[in-house]
């Protein structure tokens, strides 16, 4: 590790603890480095992602106590088991699951990653941020900018340590765990991403898609229509060609938030990593596609999706907590390399019935992204934005503003529910004021049936982007390949021609609120 490298992670582990850093890594807005807005970490400095790898982050994850390892559990079931118990806890352990059974000696499976304060420590904030300051420190250090600084290219690192080729090639051997007790075999691919090429603009996508193992030299996995990694294949079997892949098994956690994230099209994620950490990410080129994946990544797997090579895939629990996509034909990859470090490690991030880790992730990432797209489509005086956990940080969005004028919340509400990140498989967005936390599911709630009317506040689209996930889609309209739905845009602000009008909240103010807290706190504790 470099004398720079050793500064950063140490400035990483100060911000944690919530001190001063005093460290930029280049990718917050002017402002926000001269310590102004909401997401400023305490000292008035920029957030310090001081890990590169996995392991890396493990060393941070275990300097704030909350790493558990578990050994001799099998993959067939009690891996699957363990993981939905601890994965809906917020405030559960991140778990290593050692010594699994009839796998690769030394190999390992690591769940719940982003709880407790890891959360902020895997995004660089400090450990006192709540989660509505954490996705707006998130929004303007990161995704305000989006900076890009491209990757380096390096002849080496520890994913070449072994490299898997012909006969040896064997996928079986990793501790991949059934992850639900219905799934129609072991996904490898939760908390995983594919790296794919354009093959007309020639950009390269991070993208985060399902991977099943079908045998020990064939992995399937499904992309929903509309994702960047299906536009890239069906642009390779319109071709005819075969669609080069490599699959990131244990990558770092921010570079697989960035590819679960809706980053515009054309960006490449890898790109944005080294904004974001203000320095190019090392990474090596596949023997056999020339793609490029991270030299610190644990497991890559390496190969081609021939035109007409499908497979059935699944059942398999998804994000909605439903198995909703049933079992279907899929594309195949042909594996030609598996690249690994010495005792890998799978990062598993198997989707629940939600609210669930990886409705914490994505509810963090993606309410900072679209809050951004938001204001980036021109509607001012946005308070505030969250993605529910409840609805897996897509079904029920939650935005707060400051009313302006008619129909600001019409407004508001529908480019929500419409824009790139909030368009695919929606279900509910409700516009509140700006007294309103959104990310507080209860205070949502009462502003829904205190300000709201069912006749005049509810707006219906038809006819809108969904996927074969989506549980609520009818049998004839799946036979059909009809893949939309409809969405509710909630007013849920009080009317604006008579807000001023409108009754008192019978609350305290801000200034009693904090008093009370001084005085009586202690009845509390």
């Amino acid at each position: 590790m470099s004398k720079q490298d050793k500064k950063v992670k140490a400035a990483a582990l100060a911000a944690v603890a919530g001190e001063g850093c005093g460290i930029e890594l280049g990718t917050a807005a002017p402002e926000a480095s001269k310590g102004k807005g909401k997401g400023k970490s305490k000292g008035g400095t920029t957030p310090a992602i001081g890990y590169v790898d996995l392991r890396e982050w493990i060393e941070g994850a275990r300097e704030l106590g909350e790493i558990r390892e578990v050994k001799g559990l099998s993959w067939q079931e009690e891996i699957g088991m363990a993981a939905e118990l601890v994965m809906h806890d917020e405030k559960a352990p991140c778990v290593i699951f050692e010594d699994v059974p009839g796998t690769l000696k030394g190999s390992r499976v690591l769940v719940n990653f982003f709880g407790g304060k890891r959360q902020n420590m895997t995004l660089g904030f400090p450990t006192s941020l709540n989660k509505l300051e954490l996705t707006e420190g998130f929004r303007e250090h990161f995704m305000s900018t989006l900076k890009r600084i491209p990757p380096k290219v390096v002849k080496s690192g520890p994913i070449l340590e072994n490299v898997l080729t012909g006969k040896d090639i064997d996928i079986t051997k990793f501790p991949t765990p059934k992850w639900h007790e219905v799934d129609g075999g072991r996904y490898i691919g939760t908390g995983s991403y594919n790296v794919t090429r354009d093959p007309d603009e020639n950009w390269v996508n991070c993208g985060t898609y399902r991977v099943m193992v079908h045998d020990e030299k064939s992995v399937g996995f499904y992309i929903s229509p509309g994702k960047h990694g299906r536009i890239h294949r069906d642009k390779y079997m319109a071709k005819g060609e075969p669609m080069p892949v490599c699959i990131v098994v244990g990558g770092d956690p921010l570079t697989f938030l960035m590819a679960c994230s809706e980053v515009p099209y054309g960006v490449p994620e890898f790109e944005l990593v080294g904004g974001m950490r203000g320095k190019p990410m090392e990474v090596v080129e596949g023997k056999f596609t020339g793609l490029p994946f991270p030299a610190h990544a644990e497991i890559v797997i390496e190969g081609f999706v021939h035109p007409g090579n499908v497979r059935k895939e699944g059942p398999f629990g998804e994000w909605t907590g439903y198995y909703a996509s049933d079992v279907r034909e899929e594309p195949v990859l042909d594996i030609k390399a598996i690249y690994h470090r010495n005792n890998p490690i799978i990062l598993g991030c198997p989707p629940q019935r939600p609210p669930d880790e990886l409705a914490r992730y994505r509810a963090v990432a993606r309410s900072a992204l679209l809050k951004e797209n938001i204001q980036n489509a021109g509607v001012p005086d946005i308070s505030a934005v969250w993605a529910h956990e409840v609805g897996s940080a897509r079904l029920l969005l939650a935005v707060a503003i400051k009313q302006r004028y008619p129909g600001h919340a019409a407004q508001a509400g529908h480019i929500a529910s419409q824009c790139h990140v909030g368009a695919y498989c929606g279900r509910y967005v409700i516009v509140v004021d700006d007294d309103i936390d959104p990310s507080d599911l209860e205070e949502v709630m009462w502003a829904v049936v205190t300000r709201s009317d069912p006749a005049t506040s509810i707006d219906i689209i038809h006819k809108t982007w969904s996927t074969p996930l989506d549980p609520r889609i009818s049998p004839d309209a799946r036979e059909a390949g009809d893949f939309t739905n409809s969405r509710a845009i909630i007013d849920a602000c009080r009317p604006f021609h008579w807000r001023d009008k409108f009754p008192l909240v019978n609350k305290p103010s801000a200034e009693k609120a904090r008093e009370a807290m001084k005085k009586f706190g202690y009845l509390l504790r």
